[in-house]
């Protein structure tokens, strides 16, 4: 009955709200009044679909008659959000490509209908894009490209990006800004906030606060193409130690905040590579794998200076003389990492090479969740709280333990959002890149690359065997930490020669 009155509530509150409390945006203009409206709309008529099909009738919520209503009125609302993110496009498609990945922490129905934004993003047509070059380089677009293509080669959900030549024959990439993006960010975000709210009305335990609160402080920075210049270019510098990473250059003459103008880099988008078989990178997978590991590993354990779109996407694979070259895209956002949040990150992922759990407790109090620490110590990882605790050094995962965390994932969901909703800020983005990690090898059809999990824990202990050398005094505070080091490496190789020696074992029996 609560529940039944805090949505009914929740519907009249979303027409009030929209004269109150965010009054004045609305009067700014017909079309964020248009939007906003959209969203309630939307939202209201969510909550009385729930409130028709669930909370208003007597069912029994262990029966096979509620899981199939449940189901149905899941799809229904994914389906409502979905059109309500196509419609508006924008900030919308941004955060509904953040439901879309949020496997086992929504409703598969939602998770498997927002997933389509990740390759259906709104476009903008070609004389809209050459009126933002046109406002923004002050110029006619013929007068600095010989030649732009009227279909882009990537679209996402604030820009496209579309081939051109320069009058001396360069080929280069132009990113623009859909047109229209930055002047409603203001409004979709306040939207956004009562769509949230309200559902966190509906399901007290889905907790999405944080996600609206990180699109609010990153969208602005993603909005800016200055700044995604200046990104890629120290990227390039820190990374400079990675002979086969290559970062595009910008033309500064021709980049604005609206329009960034890059190096064209060839080569197969990771995606591509998953879903065409190419015969020529067959024999380059496990590597391709091995390296972005590389590159994310040292990013967060070295420098702390973190790529924050990190999906297959934006990294395109290249042969050049029988060697691999990785371009990273898209640097409009990065995250530089507090030094005490790296150290206690490094500090938490080698002791749970080490099994040692007064350490994982110690270092997950320190980051907020010390009662979580079992279930946060597994979403660093990706594996089963047993195996942490028998040594992820001693065994390889196995078809049983991956069912085991999937049956975890979905019996803890709460606690998993719990994790998610009181860790640094930082920690979503480390967890979105041990996603991508994860998911690389799915893309790759790496079932179980040995090398990902060494190459991340090598980089981890490099960090942090830097971090205590520099805070030793004496020699044998040195000498023990210098032993300590050699002893970690010892273990990640133990680790590394464990899983090699199996899988040779595995198809030699075969």
């Amino acid at each position: 009955m609560q529940r039944k009155r805090i949505i009914k509530v929740g519907v009249a509150l979303v027409s009030v709200s929209i004269g109150a409390y965010y009054g004045k945006e609305i009067r700014d203009g017909y079309i964020g009044a248009l939007r906003f409206g959209r969203t309630a709309v939307a939202v209201g008529g969510i909550m009385v679909d729930y409130n028709r099909s669930l909370y208003s009738k007597t069912i029994d919520l262990a029966s096979s008659e509620y899981a199939k209503a449940r189901s149905e009125v899941h799809l229904r609302s994914a389906q409502r959000l979905l059109k309500l993110c196509e419609t508006n496009g924008g900030a919308f498609i941004k955060v509904g490509q953040h439901l879309g990945a949020l496997d086992y922490l929504l409703p598969f129905e939602y998770v498997s209908t927002m997933k389509v934004l990740h390759s259906q993003a709104p476009q903008s047509s070609f004389e809209d894009v050459l009126n933002v070059i046109k406002e923004d380089l002050n110029c006619e677009p013929s007068t600095v490209f010989r030649t732009i293509e009227k279909n882009p080669i990537g679209t996402a959900s604030l820009a496209q990006v579309h081939k051109a030549e320069l009058n001396d024959g360069t080929v280069v990439a132009v990113k623009v800004q859909h047109p229209l993006v930055k002047a409603y960010s203001t409004i979709d975000m306040k939207s956004m906030e009562i769509l949230v709210n309200l559902a966190s009305w509906v399901f007290p335990d889905l907790k999405l606060e944080w996600l609206v609160k990180e699109t609010k402080i990153n969208l602005p920075c993603e909005l800016n193409f200055v700044m995604e210049g200046e990104n890629s270019e120290k990227t390039a510098g820190l990374m400079k130690h990675l002979p086969w990473l290559h970062i595009p250059k910008v033309y500064w003459d021709l980049s604005t905040s609206r329009v960034l103008t890059m190096e064209y880099c060839e080569g197969f988008e990771i995606g591509v590579l998953g879903q065409e078989k190419k015969t020529e990178f067959e024999p380059f997978k496990k590597e391709i794998s091995q390296k972005i590991t590389k590159l994310y590993s040292d990013m967060i354990f070295l420098h702390g200076y973190v790529h924050c779109d990190p999906h297959p996407g934006n990294l395109k694979i290249e042969l050049k003389q029988g060697k691999l070259l990785i371009h990273l895209l898209d640097h409009g956002l990065y995250a530089q990492l507090p030094t005490e949040f790296r150290e206690n990150y490094a500090k938490l992922w080698m002791s749970i090479i080490r099994s040692n759990v007064h350490e994982i407790e110690e270092v997950s109090e320190k980051l907020g969740v010390k009662e979580l620490h079992g279930i946060f110590a597994c979403m660093v990882s990706g594996r089963s709280w047993n195996a942490i605790l028998g040594g992820i050094d001693q065994r390889k995962k196995t078809s049983e333990e991956e069912k085991e965390i999937k049956d975890d994932a979905s019996k803890y969901v709460a606690e998993i959002i719990e994790v998610l909703h009181r860790v640094p800020r930082e920690m979503l983005l480390v967890f979105k890149t041990n996603d991508l990690l994860r998911g690389l090898n799915s893309t790759l059809g790496v079932r179980d690359n040995i090398t990902s999990f060494v190459t991340m824990s090598r980089s981890c202990a490099n960090a942090h065997y830097l971090k205590e050398y520099s805070q030793c005094s004496t020699f044998l505070s040195k000498l023990h930490v210098v032993m300590s080091h050699y002893v970690a490496h010892f273990k990640i190789t133990a680790y590394e020669l464990l899983l090699w020696w199996a899988a040779w074992w595995a198809h030699d029996s075969s």
